[in-house]
């Protein structure tokens, strides 16, 4: 991330199970850089989660369809047919237009989602964060 991020944790519902969400995220640049994670704790639940997590993405921005998916492979993550990468242009609750670049993978049980949210989006800055994504033991 290209600045500190404060760390938060909440419980929220997740694959039908409440699951404590550790968040991690800094703005800079006019941008929102986050990385999210759960441990759902059944292998089931990760494929659902992951889907969770995407569709959230685009409720929270107004219900918008994602755009441009395409498969993700982190290094050390678990091979998912639903880690993607997208993108998603929206609005935000107070109706401002924001732009969104959202991935979601796993490893073993843990579910992550890594995100850029901006007005604009810097494609070096963006492509930087993603491609250094690491799932690590």
């Amino acid at each position: 991330m290209p600045c500190k991020p404060t760390p938060q944790v909440r419980s929220v519902r997740l694959a039908g199970q409440a699951v404590r969400l550790s968040l991690h995220a800094c703005s800079a640049g006019g941008q929102t850089w986050a990385l999210a994670y759960a441990d759902v704790r059944d292998p089931a639940q990760v494929g659902p989660a992951l889907a969770e997590l995407r569709d959230s993405a685009a409720a929270n921005l107004g219900g918008v369809q994602p755009q441009e998916r395409s498969p993700l492979a982190v290094p050390g993550a678990t091979p998912q047919p639903a880690s993607l990468r997208w993108g998603l242009a929206g609005r935000l609750p107070d109706g401002q237009p924001v732009l969104e670049e959202v991935a979601v993978f796993a490893r073993g049980t843990v579910v992550f989602q890594a995100t850029v949210l901006g007005v604009q989006l810097p494609a070096e800055g963006v492509a930087t964060f993603f491609e250094s994504l690491r799932a690590l033991p």
